[in-house]
């Protein structure tokens, strides 16, 4: 975060900072020393439109670049090119401020921002007239207090002793007796180089005197490398070339290979400085979020989000593109490892078909839904054989034998149209070229004991309009037309209700079962395949019931819950769907999940 915190101009932290328009930030010192005077002459136009320099309304601030130059110092000169003269850098006359100028006509005075090079206009007040950046003297503050003196970084004592030794390879502070502790001068730390720490003069990042001992070749340590083969891509002194090993190599002289080769180092360079600057930025934004003086932090926030803005463009945009120079050779010699490929011999594995394991039920998978069963399955790991297909088989939920009901490769199979209130037994096995293999484990899953469904749209004639999740029916002909269920019954007994919600003009409409391929043009019962109950004191608001005994092979009809005489319909046999007739004067809503009537319950026996 430091270069966070220093001067453009002088380098050094940053003391008395003022804002400057452009939001760049200078020391008050530093900007006396780069305030300028320019000749009443050479006063821009729009100053003297204004009014003059010191008017209300002068430019306070002239664009003479978008760039901003980033990091950088700036050394101001005395005089400039054009006549600018500097002011003056003693101290203002006693009982006045020390950067204010004198009101009215004469000298226009300015300054320019030493990073992104804009011109701003001082009024009467001078150098005070810019805001004082209090935030950033608090953060300078607690950074100088903060460094004030290097503490060994392994003591036990509290405080820490003050560190007298920074070790360059560990990168860790020492006292005199932990460095005699934990980092003696001998085995592998003896190679270690330990200097000052970084709060003392000549710390870690000063650079070693005395002069480099040149390398010298591996093959004849009495002479130096002086060139680079560019075949071996090694350095090489010029025996090594007269003795004929790198004689017929292509070589370069090593300082014009350093410098080709150099041009990584300077990305390693600029990237290092990308990721200090932005890491400076990120610290420095952290301790301003840890200030809390409202207004300081409202006076910089805007320019500080800038700032991280344009930051994160530069990573984003490529700032940090390769600038590896085109006659830098990366080209990769693939041809050792392509005879190493040529060379391989692989032998072939051949194990014996033979066939397939247990498949293994997945319990949590495996579910039912109303009168449907969904199971899966896999086969367990590092299964070296084969496997082609499987073959799901089901009883009939009776107790009975099992079926096939499904033969493919899949894993996951849903089973319909089973018995409400039944128990089934499943189980899967797989097979391939070698034949079957076992049977799984088998698994018990039990269907609904009350049927829940809905008014079928697929199945409707087309004049049918559903409603309410296909719970209620209407229709739009003054004609008769069916709509089925979407549950199918062949065993055990079921019991549903409809609702009457609409009833103009006397619709006859007509409650019941049917088969699947019942005629739907017409009223229900018309044909040989509907049983159904019309009219019979049906009104606006009433409940038609509708139980289905097929235990006993019955149809009986209900009416606001009084049962209509005995049953309706004996010998009922086979597979029935719920079935409604009506037309356009009749809306009938669906009710199902319902328990049978008492009166029609079985009698519990009596335990032993």
């Amino acid at each position: 975060m430091e270069e966070e915190l220093k001067c453009p101009v002088c380098g050094s932290l940053f003391r008395e900072p003022i804002i400057l328009p452009c939001s760049h930030n200078v020391c008050l010192p530093c900007a006396r020393t780069i305030a300028v005077q320019t000749p009443e002459r050479e006063q821009p136009e729009a100053e003297c439109a204004a009014g003059g320099g010191g008017g209300e309304h002068a430019d306070k601030l002239s664009l003479h670049s978008e760039s901003d130059s980033g990091y950088g110092s700036y050394t101001p000169s005395l005089k400039s090119p054009n006549g600018v003269r500097v002011l003056p850098l003693g101290p203002a006359p006693s009982g006045s401020s020390s950067a204010a100028l004198p009101r009215g006509a004469g000298p226009s005075s300015s300054l320019t921002c030493p990073q992104c090079h804009r011109s701003a206009s001082l009024d009467p007040r001078g150098l005070r007239g810019f805001p004082r950046n209090r935030l950033l003297e608090a953060i300078v503050q607690r950074y100088q207090q903060g460094r004030a003196a290097a503490k060994c970084q392994l003591c036990d004592r509290s405080p820490p002793e003050p560190a007298a030794v920074a070790c360059e390879q560990c990168e860790v502070l020492y006292c005199a007796a932990c460095q005699l502790k934990c980092h003696p001068t001998r085995g592998p730390f003896a190679k270690h180089r330990l200097l000052p720490p970084p709060s003392l003069p000549g710390g870690p990042g000063k650079a070693a005197g005395g002069a480099r001992k040149l390398p010298t070749c591996a093959d004849h340590e009495l002479e130096n490398y002086s060139m680079y083969c560019v075949s071996c891509a090694t350095p090489v002194c010029y025996q090594c070339l007269e003795e004929g090993k790198h004689g017929q190599h292509q070589v370069k002289a090593l300082g014009a290979m350093w410098k080709q080769h150099k041009v990584v180092w300077d990305q390693i360079n600029h990237c290092t400085l990308k990721l200090r600057q932005s890491t400076g930025l990120m610290e420095y934004c952290l301790e301003v979020i840890k200030e809390n003086d409202p207004s300081g932090f409202l006076q910089i926030s805007d320019a500080l989000i800038k700032r991280v803005q344009v930051s994160q463009e530069q990573w984003v945009k490529g700032a940090l593109e390769p600038k590896v120079s085109a006659e830098f050779d990366l080209t990769l010699d693939s041809e050792p490892l392509l005879q190493s490929i040529h060379q391989l011999d692989f032998i072939q594995m051949k194990f014996p078909i033979t066939v397939p394991p247990v498949p293994l039920l997945q319990l949590e998978k495996c579910c039912t839904r109303n009168n449907s069963v969904t199971l899966a399955w896999r086969m367990p790991p590092f299964t070296h054989n084969p496997v082609e297909g499987y073959i799901l088989e089901l009883d009939d939920g009776d107790g009975g034998q099992f079926r096939e009901v499904y033969v493919g490769k899949e894993t996951l199979c849903t089973i319909d149209g089973l018995h409400f209130n039944s128990t089934y037994n499943a189980r899967v096995k797989a097979f391939n070229s070698s034949g079957v293999g076992p049977y799984s484990k088998t698994v018990v899953l039990q269907t609904s004991d009350v049927a829940w469904f809905t008014f079928d749209p697929s199945s409707a004639h087309r004049d049918i309009v559903l409603s309410n999740d296909n719970q209620t029916a209407t229709c739009s002909s003054y004609d008769d037309r069916v709509v089925l269920g979407t549950a199918a019954f062949s065993k055990g007994v079921h019991y549903w209700e409809l609702h009457v919600d609409r009833y103009d003009n006397h619709p006859d409409p007509a409650f019941g079962i049917a088969r699947i391929n019942v005629v739907k043009d017409m009223m229900l019962g018309k044909d040989d395949k509907a049983w159904a109950m019309t009219e019979g004191g049906v009104s606006k608001g009433a409940t038609v019931g509708v139980l289905l005994d097929l235990n006993k092979h019955s149809l009986t009809f209900y009416i606001n819950g009084q049962q209509q005489g005995p049953s309706a319909f004996e010998n009922v046999e086979g597979v029935f769907m719920p079935a409604l007739s009506l037309n356009r004067n009749v809306q009938v809503t669906l009710h199902t999940g319902l328990e049978v009537p008492q009166s029609v319950r079985q009698p519990k026996l009596p335990s032993n």
